[in-house]
């Protein structure tokens, strides 16, 4: 599956890429996609799986930066290798996402992302979709630094979010339980 969001008159370079080592993570990953099309960011997502293909792994780490990507968003379950093994592979930066597993929930594959050796870094982030969704405003947020029109983009969803928490006061009773 492949996703480049386009403008009104020709298709935009892609900026991130979003990949996963099985579409069985898309259900976690497809929320950093919607993130990034909210932002109307250009991405990509596709099935590299560290295990079953490390050599269209490698292949992919190895021309990001040609291609035009500013950050790669890499989910992963279980052991976890992908997004690692994509960063020792590109200097374009790389943003885990560790996806939940079925027996030990996710903390298997945050260890296995978060525990990069010195010198080859991931950015490591939450379990899940919040994770996911945190990747690609990471994503968006490295992007805004040069692009002033996604700067205030990015500016006006935080004053959003800002504006949700406060409202949250409303919805607490203050009135005492019988």
């Amino acid at each position: 599956m492949t996703n480049a969001v386009g403008t009104n008159t020709e298709q935009q370079t892609v900026k991130v890429g979003v990949v996963m080592g099985s579409s069985s993570d898309w259900d976690v990953m497809r929320h950093a996609a919607d993130i990034l099309t909210e932002f109307g960011v250009s991405f990509e997502a596709q099935v590299v799986s560290a295990h079953r293909m490390p050599d269209d792994m490698f292949r992919y780490a190895e021309a990001a930066a040609d291609r035009g990507l500013v950050a790669i968003i890499a989910g992963a379950g279980g052991a976890a290798h992908l997004p690692g093994m994509l960063a020792a592979k590109t200097t374009v930066p790389v943003l885990g996402v560790p996806v939940p597993s079925r027996h030990l929930q996710g903390v298997d594959s945050l260890h296995s992302i978060v525990q990069m050796p010195k010198g080859i870094p991931v950015a490591t982030f939450a379990i899940g979709t919040a994770g996911a969704g945190n990747a690609a405003l990471f994503a968006v947020a490295m992007l805004a630094g040069s692009d002033p029109a996604l700067r205030a983009r990015l500016e006006a969803f935080r004053a959003r979010q800002t504006e949700v928490a406060r409202a949250m006061t409303n919805d607490l009773s203050m009135e005492p339980k019988a």
